[in-house]
């Protein structure tokens, strides 16, 4: 009597548990429900582990590349790791590896562009709608640590694997239960030692296979949201929809039964009390049978056989959160974006770009400028006048308009561009390149792209901060000359920030010169970074030392002698005398 008390009362234990772990889950689910409607746009708080964008997010990016995508040079220059954090609302990882993919592939066809500029309009006119599917790919969620795709990489290294020698195992366990009928002590011994035997290899083996169940666990949630995307009733993504149920379908095989291998010790994370008891009985049938081993090697003769089926439902998964995380980030921006407008090649074959209010997203309190050009533009102005700043902002905003489909302007009118820039640039220590071999070959790589682009009749929109300036002032002036003027193309819009007013007289005819200049008031200096039509006609590194509290007589002798070198073309040491 005792003993039937006891296991009942282990029973309503467990039930009480269960229950608890249901109800506390269907809370949390309705927070995250209620957070999803009343947060839509909020500024995103999140971190993430060191080099987990160049690891691990960018990793779908590096499995597709393709050709003139945004390189890493490119990337770098515009920040657009940073970029890529403030934007990314994405809820799984195959929403942020694609939304990576998407900042950094450019879409060359407007068709394509329409099509996703409507699916975006689609979620953010459609809450109910738009939340029901981030429900979907938060169940989906993140993997841990790594990509799937990295895992996908390492599944040669398993090699063929066999089931046989588990089902031997098997065997005799049978075979020394069956002896317990003929020799109690003879069966009990083999019992035992067949125990001992499985339960061992049971663990070598699991350990083996432990990080591969991760994957499986992430390509089981893959198909769950797969099939659930595919059943609702959204026209705007029936294809992509008949795609996912069409690739659920392929990957049967792996489904069945997963169960054995994903809620597995390596498999289950994050679980109830409630689970882990069930589990822990479960984990003795599986150390005996080889349950999950036998399950594993199933699926992973599905998965090498279809990870073309798995790839494409990242991808369509991945596009279709994308199309929500950018209406999210349009709403974060309070009306401050446009929808880009493109001009169609036949109605003009020159290099065309205009941009109104433009700013950059990464400030908090932006100066916001025009700019409209067929040709080159050439930036003068004085040092922290805001030069650099405008670039990034031009080359950001012709990315983000053929990526997202959304810019940070009041209006936003061009061609299609290819997008390369050279501007961050630093020192090689690995290679052993100095900074000028570093330059040379970064605008050599822009050479390139616009003879390539010249010959395919498309356009380039490049970006050179400072060229040559790890050279001298003489071969600076005149290799920048020669150079800019190869960037002066009906196929190419080039933007150049220089000091050297120089260049502003010798590339007159073929760039458009602006500048950003300075206000100077008593001992303050002051930057209202107003795009200025016309070469600078003003110099303030001189100016700055004095505003930063320099010796008088330092500052003083400084600009004698460089109004001595304006008015006589020769250097003085001494110009006092």
């Amino acid at each position: 009597m005792e003993y039937i008390v006891f296991v009942g009362a282990m029973l309503l234990f467990i039930l009480v548990i269960m229950i608890m772990g249901y109800l506390d889950s269907r809370k949390a689910r309705k927070i995250f429900i209620r957070k999803l409607h009343e947060n839509y746009g909020d500024a995103i708080e999140r971190e993430y582990r060191p080099d987990e964008l160049e690891q691990h997010i960018s990793m779908y990016y590096k499995k597709h590349v393709e050709a003139h995508q945004i390189d890493d040079i490119t990337w770098n220059d515009l920040n657009m790791d940073e970029i890529y954090r403030k934007m990314n609302y994405s809820h799984s990882s195959a929403g942020e590896e694609y939304l990576y993919y998407r900042l950094r592939t450019p879409i060359q066809s407007v068709e394509e562009l329409k099509r996703f500029e409507e699916h975006i309009q689609y979620f953010m006119n459609n809450e109910d709608t738009r939340v029901k599917l981030q429900v979907q790919f938060a169940e989906l969620g993140r993997m841990s640590k790594y990509s799937l795709y990295e895992y996908i990489d390492f599944l040669d290294t398993l090699g063929e694997r066999n089931s046989l020698k588990y089902y031997m195992a098997i065997l005799l366990f049978f075979i020394s239960v069956c002896a317990l009928f003929f020799s109690v002590p003879i069966g009990v011994c083999a019992l035992l030692a067949v125990l001992c035997f499985n339960m061992t290899n049971y663990y070598k083996e699991q350990k083996e296979i432990g990080p591969y169940i991760t994957s499986f666990c992430y390509i089981s949630r893959l198909m769950d949201a797969a099939r659930k995307l595919g059943k609702h009733s959204v026209s705007e993504i029936s294809k992509e929809q008949e795609r996912l149920l069409a690739c659920c379908k392929s990957l049967e095989g792996f489904k069945r039964n997963s169960f054995i291998v994903t809620s597995s010790p390596g498999g289950h994370s994050g679980m109830s009390a409630s689970s882990n008891i069930l589990e822990s009985l479960f984990d003795y049938l599986r150390m005996i049978f080889y349950l999950d081993l036998i399950k594993f090697n199933q699926m992973l003769r599905v998965v090498r056989t279809h990870i073309k089926e798995i790839d494409e439902m990242i991808t369509l998964i991945g596009m279709i959160e994308t199309s929500i995380v950018v209406g999210e980030y349009r709403a974060s921006l309070k009306g401050e974006y446009c929808l880009p407008e493109f001009i169609s090649e036949r109605e003009n074959s020159e290099s065309y770009i205009k941009i109104e209010q433009l700013y950059h997203p990464l400030l908090n309190d932006p100066v916001k400028n025009d700019i409209e050009v067929y040709r080159g533009v050439l930036l003068t102005g004085s040092n922290a006048s805001g030069k650099s700043t405008f670039l990034r902002a031009v080359a950001l905003n012709a990315i983000l308009a053929q990526t997202i489909h959304t810019c940070m302007a009041q209006s936003y009118q061009g061609v299609m561009f290819r997008v390369y820039s050279s501007m961050s640039l630093k020192d090689d220590l690995e290679s052993g390149d100095s900074y000028y071999m570093v330059e040379v070959k970064s605008i050599r790589r822009i050479l390139n792209e616009v003879m390539e682009a010249e010959k395919e009749k498309k356009h380039v929109l490049c970006f050179v901060d400072e060229v040559l300036r790890g050279t001298n002032t003489v071969e600076r002036i005149s290799a920048s000359t020669q150079i800019l003027k190869a960037l002066a193309g009906d196929n190419v819009i080039c933007f150049a920030a220089t000091h050297d007013l120089e260049l502003t007289k010798l590339l007159a005819d073929i760039y458009e010169n602006y500048h950003f200049e300075e206000e100077i008031e008593k001992d303050d200096i002051f930057f209202p970074y107003k795009l200025q039509k016309g070469p600078a006609v003003s110099r303030n590194a001189i100016a700055l030392l004095k505003v930063l509290g320099y010796d008088r007589e330092l500052v003083n002798a400084a600009e004698t002698m460089a109004q001595t070198f304006l008015q006589t073309g020769q250097w003085h040491a001494d110009s006092q005398d």
